[in-house]
């Protein structure tokens, strides 16, 4: 009930004072949307194992449905090259029935998760692994395209496998087809970025190419018949559902689930800096759950939030989610006055596009600063993401990445600093203290979590400290955090060294530590009259017991 009535308080707000002049700017704004969605539609549509106007259909009823329901005013929704990297495999394997009652499946997990409030589980993905997981599906995606590209067919159930058939098989490639991808990447990579404000450069380039096709009558596999229809032939049916699919499609429909929850997320969460508004991720949730458990009964293939969509659509003035119902009108138009042109593009032509957006949709900025300031523990993680990401599931990658970067936090945690160090005269006189100074007191400060990783270190540097040393101050302003086993070394340790004639002070001890430390006996030990607030006052102390 808190979501609904957050969502009508919400669209209070971003309706306040709703006028002409904001209406022109959302309808303007759709309609830029709209020309940079088109080829990406088709392109997505069809390099997901469906079909061209699957792709349509998904922008569509994704732009009308969860723009209405969405988080914030500036998502906007569609067919995403990330998800193309599941569904191809999921369409060699169950056909675009299982593509849609997966789509339908993961509707269904994205809608629990909204109502249970996991919005929040991706601030707890670190970048490095984002930005792996991001650059692995863009190696999928341009290894996923070659076909299309070259003009040939592969065999292999993964991309990889595909690549490697192109030598075992025999590789003799449709020049054609060649010479129409590599036109369209160049007009993307050589298009005006003045020019692009107006006319994107991924539909100039489709434009160019399809004109020319459709003189020179080329000798390449293209789109083919766009039905006019909002409603494709080959959709899900309720009626007709093989429910004894769903336990091998549980897995995929929860991979789609989670890629849905991380693009959207992360799209709200770059776009809300740009609008300067905050996402409210829960809600986003529900609505990418309805969208995609309505898109298959439409014909469509799973939709998510789009980060290249919406940042155009906020540059285009965006004010409220009515740009991404009137983007979607526009391609529902589009759809039936444009269909016989969009029937003879040539797919190569669209593999081109879809070359250019994988490219560009690495984080360069960030991959660049991991790298330029060697960031060993970030390489790791965006290295081994990046390469689970092309090898293995997508839902697994993260998985790893994920696991990967709480073993480097760990092994960041266990380098415990032990510095062992003299009583500082000139430090005593700056407040105020003027004693004379025994080398037989020592101060030792820790720095880091004291738990059973760091023992050994510790013991150590602390036992080295026996033959020479009559007191030591342990200071420990510097740990945060101690653990049993810490508390149960430390005792072993100060037993040890007062046998051996050493005192131990504590001094600085934050209070979390200190009440575990109390707990488990260690004041107790080393007595309440030697546990100080200051190492000043440690000093004092120690100092005059040990002249």
């Amino acid at each position: 009930m808190n979501l609904v009535k957050t969502y009508f308080t919400d669209l209070k707000k971003e309706f306040a004072g709703y006028n002409a002049q904001k209406l022109t700017k959302d309808i303007m704004a759709g309609i830029t949307v709209a020309a940079v969605a088109l080829p990406l539609a088709l392109a997505f549509g069809v390099s997901s194992g469906a079909t061209a106007a699957a792709g349509l259909v998904t922008a569509i009823i994704g732009g009308i449905v969860i723009s209405i329901f969405s988080g914030a005013s500036f998502q906007i929704s569609g067919p995403t090259g990330a998800m193309t990297a599941i569904l191809v495999t999921l369409a060699s394997k169950y056909g675009m029935q299982g593509i849609l009652m997966a789509c339908f499946l993961a509707g269904v997990i994205l809608v629990l998760a909204g109502i249970l409030k996991l919005g929040r589980v991706i601030y707890y993905i670190p970048s490095s692994v984002i930005t792996g997981f991001t650059s692995g599906i863009a190696v999928i995606i341009a290894m996923g395209q070659l076909d299309n590209f070259f003009g040939v067919k592969s065999t292999g159930d993964t991309a990889i496998l595909k690549v490697v058939s192109y030598f075992t098989n025999g590789f003799a490639p449709n020049w054609q087809a060649v010479a129409f991808g590599a036109a369209v990447i160049a007009i993307m990579l050589v298009w005006p970025k003045k020019l692009n404000e107006k006319i994107p450069s991924s539909l100039a380039s489709i434009i160019i190419v399809t004109a020319v096709a459709f003189f020179v009558h080329p000798d390449v596999a293209v789109v083919g018949d766009i039905p006019k229809s909002i409603i494709l032939d080959e959709r899900l049916s309720i009626g007709s559902i093989n429910f004894s699919q769903f336990s091998n499609l549980l897995i995929p429909a929860f991979s789609i689930a989670a890629l849905g929850m991380i693009e959207s997320l992360l799209c709200g969460a770059s776009a809300g800096k740009m609008k300067k508004e905050e996402l409210n991720a829960d809600r986003e949730l529900v609505a990418q759950g309805i969208g995609n458990m309505l898109i298959p009964l439409f014909g469509g293939v799973p939709a998510t939030a789009a980060i290249a969509r919406t940042s155009v659509a906020i540059k285009a003035g965006c004010e409220t989610r009515l740009t991404g119902v009137f983007h979607a009108a526009i391609l529902l138009l589009s759809m039936f006055v444009l269909a016989p042109v969009m029937s003879i593009i040539p797919l190569s032509a669209l593999a081109g596009v879809l070359i250019v957006t994988a490219w560009r949709m690495n984080d360069w900025e960030n991959i660049h600063f991991i790298f330029d300031h060697k960031f060993r523990p970030g390489i790791i993680k965006f290295a081994i993401t990046m390469v689970a990401t092309v090898v293995l599931d997508l839902t697994q990658a993260i998985i790893i990445g994920v696991a990967i970067s709480a073993f480097l936090i760990l092994v960041k945690l266990t380098d415990l600093d032990v510095t062992v160090a003299d009583i500082d005269k000139d430090r005593l006189n700056e407040v105020g203290i003027d004693m004379p100074i025994s080398g037989k007191v020592r101060i030792a400060y820790l720095t880091g979590a004291i738990f059973f990783a760091v023992i050994d270190k510790l013991s150590t540097k602390l036992r080295a400290e026996e033959s020479v040393t009559e007191a030591i101050i342990l200071s420990m302003r510097g740990v945060p955090v101690i653990d049993v086993s810490g508390i149960q070394a430390l005792i072993e340790l100060v037993k040890e060294l007062n046998e051996n004639g050493t005192e131990v002070y504590l001094t600085s001890v934050q209070p979390k530590v200190l009440s575990l430390m109390e707990q488990g006996g260690f004041i107790d030990l080393i007595g309440r009259e030697y546990v100080f607030d200051s190492a000043e006052q440690a000093i004092v102390v120690a100092q005059k017991e040990h002249m």
